[in-house]
């Protein structure tokens, strides 16, 4: 998946918006004719250093039509993985993040991490908390944080988080995608994963509480955190193993590996870990998978797109003769369907 040297190549001078980047009024969208707001963004080559990365993923926040060319280009030029990491507040999620970003940046990867937070009930800001508890060196551009409030969406990710993964993995090694602890409905971050880690941490409940999460049917790795605890951790990994047992799956699909790790003292699990990661990769390399996967998540991405901005209704009709298998380019598509039924103005999404 490369190193960390084709990163360390952006660094570069510091700005509030990325080099090269200008604004304007006017223009047309899409060749409609409908005036827009277009933030000229660099192609991902210019790009220079964090701060620029991160004005980038602001512009694709606040102005997301703008951003769809450099965004179709990310999608079409993935760099490294995404792996995403779930489970119920309390599990342990950023203090494993915080063991792999230690460990993949010793073997010369980069890093990008997308910590999804609560949101601030009085600003809707998130409160940074996952950041917070990550530690790393602000100084190393081998590894960027960004964090993005949920706002209260169900489904454990904010709306811009498919777009901004797919812009991070055009330019880091390893993209981590951490949802938000919310428990029962956290199962979106599949559609923005290639490889998800569920998290489980001692004494979470039986099998039938997984079940009813959902959230049985969507991991790739499931491990049970804290493994020093003893015996409650034994009998959640045998839960685990039950819900994973009973869960849904298509035929050649992956079987999930679920074992038991303790982050604190490694003792050779965190080795089991990225062997399970390998394998996972190893895994989607075979019969294309892993580019059928993507195609498959943007397709997801489209469609939920479309709900959100025009209802199931408007799907359907989008569907008869818009929407196809063929598109390879999720967000020049979501933006010419959006134009076609006039619902985008001014480079904004009118109710």
């Amino acid at each position: 998946m490369g190193d960390a040297t084709s990163l360390r190549s952006h660094v570069g001078k510091v700005s509030r918006l990325p080099l090269g980047a200008t604004e304007k009024r006017g223009g047309t969208f899409d060749g409609s004719g409908m005036g827009s707001r277009v933030l000229n963004l660099p192609p991902l080559p210019d790009l220079r250093g964090k701060a620029e990365i991160a004005g980038v993923l602001s512009a694709i926040e606040q102005h997301p039509q703008s951003a769809t060319p450099l965004l179709d280009e990310a999608f079409e030029s993935p760099k490294g993985v995404a792996i995403g990491i779930t489970g119920p507040p309390g599990a342990g999620k950023s203090t494993l993040i915080n063991a792999l970003i230690a460990e993949w940046r010793k073997a010369g990867l980069s890093v990008a991490v997308i910590a999804v937070d609560p949101s601030s009930t009085a600003t809707g800001g998130a409160l940074l908390g996952d950041r917070v508890r990550m530690r790393t060196d602000p100084n190393d551009d081998g590894v960027f944080i960004r964090s993005v409030a949920a706002r209260g969406r169900l489904g454990g990710l904010a709306d811009t988080v498919y777009p901004a993964s797919v812009f991070l993995r055009a330019l880091y090694d390893r993209v981590i995608i951490e949802s938000v602890g919310v428990g029962q409905s956290e199962t979106d971050v599949s559609i923005v994963s290639d490889t998800v880690v569920l998290c489980i941490q001692p004494a979470s409940g039986d099998s039938l509480q997984f079940m009813k999460a959902g959230i049985a049917e969507i991991p790739d790795v499931a491990i049970v955190t804290k493994a020093d605890i003893g015996a409650a951790a034994s009998r959640a990994l045998a839960d685990l193993k039950g819900a994973l047992s009973l869960a849904h799956r298509e035929i050649d699909a992956w079987e999930p590996e679920c074992f038991s790790v303790c982050v604190t003292n490694h003792s050779g699990s965190l080795g089991q870990l990225f062997a399970a990661f390998t394998r996972h990769q190893a895994w989607l390399g075979e019969k294309n998978r892993l580019t059928l996967n993507r195609n498959k998540h943007a397709r997801s991405w489209v469609r939920s797109e479309i709900i959100t901005q025009f209802g199931r209704r408007g799907l359907e009709l989008v569907e008869q003769g818009f929407f196809s298998s063929a598109d390879t380019k999720p967000f020049a598509t979501a933006r010419r369907i959006l134009t076609e039924f006039s619902i985008v103005h001014s480079g904004s999404v009118q109710p």
